[in-house]
């Protein structure tokens, strides 16, 4: 445990304000929520004009039937969603099986076409949750025929792709995504193969990943926004022949104009021999912050897949946003030819809330149409116009987002009130709990109910994180006793209850009343772990509050796995959250969280550093 990063949480010094230049290890935030505009009217993004508001969002447009290399309505793009592989490669945005298929779910219920659910090569954990989620999610058959594909990603090798397969196989449509670097700097310093060498093993491999009996095989040339346009032509012709079904266009740095991006696209299609066969997609890195405008500008010229996240989570920057390519389709329709997709939006703000607490990346206020501040009017110019018309300073209802400013049946949430107004307010808010989860949020809403005067929907929202959204307990927390101030040491007392449902016990003195809370949990589950980062944040205003606190832990032990792009074995971190009105409480739990998280992750026997070369991609 790195005791020299905890000292600093709670000693009153100039770190633990909020300037524009520092950025202190303890932020604490109460946003202003309690003055948002309640009322008048609604509108959505349409070709219609604007002062005419709509009351009802739009209704789905047709999805076509699903055919891997090809889409029956030439205005219908399909949304390949990433979040469980390239979203999970962000630095601690590490999750555990379970949450991996309840993002999964929502990802269904959110529309997307394509789940890449992983990369079952990267060790025994990714491989169980992709074939999980294939066979649970993959099979899901809703009343319309709709299914999402579930997609697993490979290297070029027999090794990765025949791991895929084996994951990937038990949904009803699976499909296998199979890449190499195609640019000269990669291929000469990571590769080390000719470009010969490139194309023969492109193309063998996509053989391979059809002749297992897979039938949807999408092929990535990595770094293509670098590549030689010849030679790209001549390497996506090679795996058209061999069998792929899906091409996708990848900005791996983040590099390209919107303008050189499109013409890429472009380019390819009027270029390639066999193209009109498959489907051109894209997947756009944000590293200059154009992964938005890139993936538009793909579409506008041809593509029909675009690879997005949600809250654009992913590698560095990140990639494109889920929300804001779909939002900015369905409101620039009348400019982009009508392009349209399957999404069905009211279910984006609670995907992106799921997302966030899950991964334990938390949005910046202004992210856009998630952050907290995306549909917020503090400014009296704003706020006068909202009053006389929504349509002033808002292009699309919150509502059309899944994200509910109001209370429509009149409930008002407090110590009196009985489980039936606590699920008919979760049902509003987007979330489908079950029986026994309502059970046990219902017993923490009361205890927090008997000391605050009002729960707010900011309130649920932390509670359900806290008692739902969570790994599965190894151990839980029972009961803490802390003792600190200005007189002496501080010391904490706390029990854990292990999942062999037995008690244990430990006492710890510390620097503060969280450092010694940490060092008892420590002594209990004797599992080393470094603290990278620790923050909280209040999500109401007021006093009494609810904290919800997120950390970020680094095991001792070697929990590594494969990193699909490199090839080398990299280091897991793990995030966790907890949430209480009691700032220690909040801390602890998300501490325990993070190793419940730590402790369930199951690697990869062979994890070890393997440089890629030409001898070992085969």
């Amino acid at each position: 445990m790195a005791t020299a990063i905890r000292t600093q949480f709670f000693t009153p010094t100039a770190t633990t304000t909020t300037t524009a230049r520092s950025q202190p290890l303890l932020r604490l935030h109460f946003p202003h929520s309690s003055k948002r505009i309640n009322s008048i009217f609604s509108i959505s993004c349409s070709s219609q004009s604007q002062s005419q508001p709509q009351s009802q969002p739009e209704p789905l447009r047709h999805r076509p039937p699903y055919i891997p290399n090809h889409i029956p309505d030439p205005s219908y793009v399909r949304i390949f969603d990433t979040t469980l592989r390239d979203g999970e490669q962000s630095p601690g945005a590490s999750m555990t099986s379970k949450e991996k298929l309840d993002i999964a779910r929502q990802l269904a219920k959110l529309g997307v076409d394509i789940i890449e659910a992983g990369f079952p090569a990267a060790s025994i954990d990714d491989f169980e949750a992709v074939k999980m989620i294939a066979t649970e999610v993959g099979n899901a058959v809703d009343e319309n025929g709709y299914v999402p594909v579930i997609c697993g990603l490979s290297r070029c090798n027999e090794k990765d792709i025949q791991r895929a397969w084996d994951a990937v196989k038990h949904a009803k449509r699976p499909r296998i995504h199979t890449f190499i670097a195609t640019s000269s700097i990669h291929m000469e310093y990571k590769l080390r193969m000719t470009r010969e060498q490139v194309i023969e093993k492109a193309r063998s491999m996509v053989a391979f990943a059809r002749s297992l009996g897979c039938e949807d095989v999408e092929f990535s040339p990595e770094d293509a926004g670098r590549s030689d346009r010849e030679f790209l032509y001549q390497i996506l012709e090679e795996v058209i022949k061999a069998g792929a079904t899906t091409l996708n266009i990848p900005d791996t740095v983040g590099i390209t104009m919107p303008s050189e991006f499109g013409k890429l696209i472009a380019d390819i299609k009027a270029n390639t021999p066999g193209v009109e066969n498959v489907i051109i997609s894209t997947h756009c890195q944000n590293d200059l912050g154009l992964s938005t405008a890139n993936t538009i500008e793909g579409a506008r010229a041809g593509a029909r897949q675009l690879e997005v996240t949600i809250n654009g989570i992913g590698e560095r920057a990140g990639n494109a946003s889920l929300e804001e390519v779909v939002m900015a389709l369905k409101c620039g329709g009348h400019i982009f030819n009508n392009l349209h997709t399957g999404i069905n939006t009211r279910h984006i703000y609670l995907t992106s809330r799921m997302v966030e607490e899950y991964s334990g990346l938390q949005l910046q206020p202004h992210k856009a149409l998630v952050g907290a501040n995306a549909f917020a009017h503090e400014s009296g110019i704003h706020q006068d116009g909202m009053l006389k018309h929504k349509g002033t300073y808002e292009i699309i209802s919150p509502e059309d987002i899944g994200l509910e400013r109001t209370n429509e049946a009149g409930i008002v949430l407090g110590k009196l009130s009985g489980r039936h107004a606590l699920r008919k307010r979760l049902e509003e808010l987007g979330y489908e709990l079950k029986d026994d989860q309502v059970e046990s949020l219902f017993w923490r809403f009361k205890a927090v109910a008997e000391q605050k005067k009002r729960i707010t929907d900011a309130d649920l929202r932390a509670l359900v994180t806290d008692e739902v959204f969570q790994a599965e307990p190894i151990w839980k927390l029972a009961d803490i006793q802390v003792t600190c101030g200005t007189l002496g040491l501080s010391t904490a007392t706390v029990k854990l209850v292990g999942d062999d449902g037995n008690t244990h016990v430990a006492c710890s003195v510390g620097t503060g009343p969280v450092d010694s809370a940490y060092k008892a949990v420590d002594l209990i589950v004797k599992e080393p772990a470094t603290l990278l980062e620790y923050s909280m944040i209040a999500v109401t205003e007021g006093i009494d509050a609810i904290a919800t606190t997120r950390v970020l832990i680094r095991g001792e032990s070697n929990q590594a796995s494969t990193h699909a792009l490199t090839g080398e074995s990299v280091q897991r971190t793990f995030s966790g959250t907890g949430a209480g009105m009691d700032v220690v409480v909040s801390s602890v739990k998300a501490y325990i969280a993070a190793i419940n998280k730590m402790l369930s992750f199951k690697e990869t026997p062979s994890a070890k550093k393997i440089p890629v070369t030409a001898s070992n991609v085969s």
